[in-house]
């Protein structure tokens, strides 16, 4: 769902650098390819928080189309879907969290992709929006 294709480019200096085409300003580069990818998911966190810190839509992935991919960690997925939802019923943080019955900040937590949240919490969250947590397991790549 959150799965992102980058574009890799080595400098002159034998650094590999990355960027998130789909989201401009997400930047980041490795000693080689797989240090890059591996700092592209940190890259690709760090600006989803801001657009979520400043209330904007978090773009759709575009395809790949044989490009190296990075994607979400699964709890930061959840709270990303969590903030969708949210945002498609035009619901404030005050609101939610009347519907929850937790305070501000406890909701806070739970749109931070920086902080450990529990999976039964953000479904929680989830279905005061009407929606569901699902988990999929599939075989390795």
């Amino acid at each position: 769902m959150f799965n992102y294709p980058v574009e890799l480019e080595t400098d002159n200096s034998g650094t590999v650098l990355v960027t998130i085409p789909d989201l401009p300003g997400a930047v980041t580069f490795g000693e080689d390819k797989a240090d890059a990818l591996a700092r592209a998911v940190g890259a690709l966190e760090t600006k989803i928080i801001t657009l979520m810190s400043r209330g904007q839509d978090i773009p759709v992935p575009s395809r790949a189309d044989g490009r190296p991919c990075v994607t979400l960690p699964p709890l930061s997925a959840a709270k990303v879907g969590l903030y969708q939802a949210m945002r498609a019923q035009q619901l404030r943080k005050p609101e939610m969290a009347r519907r929850l019955n937790i305070h501000l900040t406890q909701l806070g937590r739970l749109l931070d992709l920086r902080h450990k949240s529990h999976l039964d919490q953000i479904d929680n969250a989830l279905r005061a929006v009407g929606k569901t947590l699902s988990v999929k397991i599939s075989d390795a790549a």
